[in-house]
């Protein structure tokens, strides 16, 4: 038996300013640091041992991982760092006040835009070249939809999760709320059409008790 926790980082500047973000690292409000370290503390009554943590390249979760593990006084474990558990990409969109580009486009494509599965949002004309992504020889891309997020993202549960969690070690991981959708709509095995109305609340984790083939036993949510 093993255990896997996700957690959506902490409410962050672009949460709370209701802006499209994807891969733009912004910081973490005084709330969102807050309600990361009393996710943390919810997690502490399970008395889960992680045998490692696994985070995205942007600072928001990383934060909001450091701060669960504080609070859970585990921050000796291992933490592994991967763009694959990055935010989904919203291309041009980003920067862009989410009110401001409902009323220019309409609430269909608005909403095809954020929660489908298979659209992508307009795509930008380049991106920056930043060292980061340099370093793990990859590109960032132009967009995403989150079928595409969640293709870059299923090798890492493979290769890393999934074998760890076969063996009875149990995992945490603080990413965010499109990767984390990815993610749930594998362990799932959520429809195409049915991840379009699941929602990753900021700073509530997901307990998921699997057994060594992976059926999962029991699910918890810790709001």
């Amino acid at each position: 038996m093993s255990r896997l926790v996700l957690v959506r980082h902490g409410e962050s500047t672009a949460n709370y300013t209701k802006t499209f973000t994807g891969w733009s690292d912004v910081a973490l409000t005084e709330r969102g640091r807050a309600a990361a370290f009393t996710a943390g503390q919810k997690l502490g009554r399970l008395q889960i041992q992680f045998k490692a943590a696994h985070t995205s390249y942007l600072k928001r979760a990383i934060e909001s991982e450091n701060l669960i593990l504080e609070a859970i006084h585990q921050l000796e474990i291992p933490q592994y760092k991967t763009w694959r558990l990055n935010e989904r990409h919203y291309g041009a969109l980003r920067g862009q006040k989410k009110a401001t580009v409902r009323q220019a486009v309409g609430d269909w494509q608005f909403q095809q835009w954020r929660r489908s599965y298979a659209a992508v949002p307009p795509q930008l004309d380049q991106v920056p070249r930043l060292r980061r992504y340099q370093m793990a020889g990859i590109r960032e891309p132009r967009a995403e939809s989150l079928k595409m997020a969640s293709d870059r993202l299923l090798p890492y549960w493979q290769d890393q999760l999934a074998p760890r969690l076969r063996a009875g070690q149990d995992q945490l991981v603080v990413a965010h709320g499109s990767s984390l959708r990815a993610l749930v709509k594998w362990i799932e095995e959520i429809s195409d059409c049915g991840i379009d109305g699941v929602e990753v609340l900021n700073a509530v984790p997901i307990v998921y008790t699997f057994d060594p083939q992976l059926q999962i036993l029991d699910k918890q949510i810790l709001s």
